[in-house]
């Protein structure tokens, strides 16, 4: 509810019912970043007086410029804070990273290496997205290595932690390793450590657990909290028991006041991952009627859904929908998905109009979005004439991938025949 939130800090200070400190302008502009874009809230930014913009102010941008995922901004915010005075710190550091972690890993070396220079701690953070980085990289040894460094160090994993190392081992293979840290998160008594339920719904589901997803759901089943509930539709339906997952849905429709899109979102992802397109249209069609407001996530369920039944129109004329909603920013999921299956079909125009589209929702240019580009020129046999150029005016680097791609696609790469000629 952050729209509102904002309406209530405005008020309060049109009223003069709050005088001002550093920590409530940090809370503004947290707010506005999140419900106008970067641009609005730099804007807000310039109106706070200098004796208030300390070092809170410069996190909260920093912080939106990382969720943004603009790292030419980030990367400004992050130099002119040393520049300002401030003292480099855990929080800034590990906001670097996460960035890294999204656009580019190999910068991750660059950061340690100045933490250690600058004698910055790493955090529990640091540490989770280390883990993090190595695992999604399937460098299992590298993930292993760096939680035995997190306790020799002193600092303990906690169930969140615990779960990514659980997941990693499950998308190797792993499951022995995976169940064994599971069993760790269980403790000695489940009951103690409900906050676990959740994670362990999820990661048994993976695994291909039924007996201990069973197990766990009974234990919550006559009093479950909403997200365990959300959790146990997931997770059947991971398992391939969409019945069991309709009747968890109906129980929280039934009984719980808080049945949100969120719950409406969670039974439709399982509709979406067994192909149910009809039954996919018919809940929405009841959530419609329900009254719930349509949010993020249904839209990026719903638009995949067509996607997945190969009715790419119907899904970009539902993106065109959704977009038209001021209440509600589109994942960028929701625009991928159908960029990919226009460059699929070698789709130039419509390609080009989803790359177009996330910039005006306020999606920075990635690789990702790059590389489906790339693509739809390749599958096209057409030439990607300056793209090199538009990459680099976006401070995108090509990875090999990319690289190979843009090979592919170059309009004056060298053939034998040309070599003969020249």
């Amino acid at each position: 509810m952050y729209g509102r939130a904002l309406q209530m800090s405005e008020w309060l200070e049109a009223n003069k019912k709050i005088e001002m400190n550093e920590r409530d302008y940090a809370s503004r502009l947290d707010l506005i970043f999140k419900t106008r874009g970067l641009e609005k809230g730099e804007a807000y930014m310039d109106k706070i007086p200098k004796s208030f913009k300390g070092e809170v102010i410069y996190r909260t941008l920093l912080a939106n410029c990382v969720v943004a995922c603009n790292v030419k901004k980030s990367e400004a915010v992050f130099n002119r804070m040393k520049d300002l005075g401030f003292p480099r710190s855990g929080f800034t550091c590990d906001q670097m990273l996460l960035l890294y972690k999204r656009v580019d890993r190999k910068k991750i070396a660059d950061v340690l290496l100045l933490m250690e220079k600058e004698n910055v701690k790493p955090s529990l953070l640091t540490y989770k997205i280390l883990i993090d980085v190595k695992g999604s990289s399937n460098d299992i040894n590298g993930m292993e290595q760096i939680v035995e460094t997190m306790k020799d160090e002193g600092v303990e994993p906690d169930f969140h932690t615990q779960a990514i190392t659980a997941r990693h081992y499950s998308g190797a293979g792993l499951k022995e390793k995976a169940e064994k840290v599971l069993k760790e998160m269980e403790g000695e008594s489940l009951e103690a450590n409900r906050r676990a339920f959740k994670d362990l719904l999820s990661i048994y589901a993976s695994l291909g657990r039924e007996d201990e997803v069973m197990r766990i759901w009974k234990m919550c089943e006559s009093k479950p909290r909403f997200e365990e509930s959300l959790a146990a539709i997931h997770a059947f339906g991971k398992l391939n028991k969409v019945k069991e997952a309709e009747a968890i849905f109906e129980k929280i429709v039934k009984m719980d006041r808080r049945a949100s899109s969120n719950t409406y979102s969670t039974l439709l992802r399982v509709y979406v991952d067994h192909k149910m397109l009809s039954k996919g249209k018919d809940l929405v069609k009841r959530m419609a009627e329900s009254g719930c407001r349509i949010e993020a996530s249904t839209w990026d369920a719903l638009i995949r859904l067509y996607v997945e039944a190969g009715e790419v129109e119907k899904a970009d004329s539902l993106l065109n929908k959704a977009s038209k909603q001021s209440h509600t920013k589109l994942m960028m999921n929701s625009f991928m998905y159908i960029m990919d299956e226009y460059a699929k079909r070698g789709d130039i125009h419509n390609t080009e109009k989803i790359f177009q589209k996330m910039r005006e929702a306020g999606y920075t240019s990635r690789l990702r979005q790059f590389q489906a580009l790339m693509q739809a020129y390749i599958n096209a046999k057409t030439p990607a004439y300056g793209m090199r150029d538009r990459m680099k005016a976006d401070n995108i680097f090509p990875n090999k991938s990319m690289a190979a791609l843009l090979a592919q696609g170059n309009p004056f790469k060298k053939t034998a025949f040309s070599d003969i000629l020249d």
